[in-house]
């Protein structure tokens, strides 16, 4: 059976021109996801980037950030985070869908069902909230969907157990959920970012998955207190998402990785025992 497949990107926290963040340089590192979905994953029906596009929400960064997404060469849906700034974002990217209200929610139709991509940014916070307003449209999309759904948001509904990230997970939590609760026979799967971390698991009877970022990772700490969140430079990834009638398969692709590829049955005639105690790989 065949798949659809789209790109799971989250997190990109672009600054303006070459500026570094962190030691690290975001807008490069988007610069080589970009060709690296180009190269190893042309035949992707599109890409969704679930927030965080930008570090400071500059209009500079923006800049940055359109010149490298205009890069690919499949249609992208962007998303809102904590990091972004609504109105240097319409800037750059006038024609992106807006709900009634104003806020950055959409819906795109799919062979497989509705996707829904939420706006769950607040200013002045960096924890995610969905007003009345928001799940009014949520509302109504799950109401009048005749297939499945899938659900696209920047911060989690829920705590993932890094003390300082639940802090400032999205905070309207349980209202959120009255609103899916009766519609859990037709969501199939919810993706999200924010925690710069690969999760994935069950909430509610809802499948999620969550993604690393492309500059920086936060650092799986579980024990650190909720006034710290620890960072670190584990690699930078982004999902490949294959979907059909009967499964939704997620993998992580650490498109920086350079370790040496090599086959793990033998060349015809050797022995596997031998050539498997043997096999020597080049480290780069």
């Amino acid at each position: 059976m065949s798949f659809s497949k789209f790109i799971h990107l989250t997190d990109c926290h672009v600054v303006g021109g070459d500026a570094i963040l962190y030691g690290m340089n975001p807008r490069a590192r988007l610069e080589q996801a970009v060709a690296s979905i180009n190269d190893e994953h042309g035949d992707a029906e599109f890409v969704v980037v679930s927030g965080d596009l930008t570090h400071w929400g500059d209009e500079d960064a923006y800049l940055a950030f359109s010149e490298q997404i205009n890069r690919l060469s499949m249609p992208y849906m962007l998303m809102m985070g904590n990091h972004d700034n609504t109105e240097a974002f319409a800037h750059f990217f006038p024609d992106s869908s807006r709900d009634h209200a104003g806020f950055i929610q959409s819906v795109h139709e799919t062979t497989f069902g509705r996707f829904l991509f939420l706006d769950t940014s607040v200013t002045g916070t960096h924890a995610g909230g969905y007003c009345q307003q928001r799940l009014d449209w949520l509302e109504e999309q799950l109401e009048t969907s005749h297939d499945p759904v899938l659900i696209f948001m920047h911060h989690p509904p829920f705590p993932v157990g890094i003390k300082g990230m639940d802090g400032i997970m999205m905070q309207d939590s349980e209202a959120f959920h009255k609103v899916l609760a009766p519609y859990k026979e037709i969501i199939r799967h919810l993706f999200f970012g924010h925690i710069h971390r690969p999760i994935f698991g069950n909430w509610r009877d809802i499948s999620f998955s969550c993604m690393r970022g492309l500059n920086h990772q936060v650092a799986l700490d579980l024990n650190a207190p909720d006034t710290i969140v620890h960072g670190n430079f584990e690699p930078p990834a982004y999902g490949i998402v294959l979907v059909n009638d009967d499964q939704i398969v997620v993998h992580m692709h650490e498109f920086l990785n350079t370790s040496p590829r090599f086959t793990l049955a033998p060349p015809e005639g050797q022995n596997a025992r031998e050539y498997a105690l043997g096999f020597a790989p080049v480290l780069l």
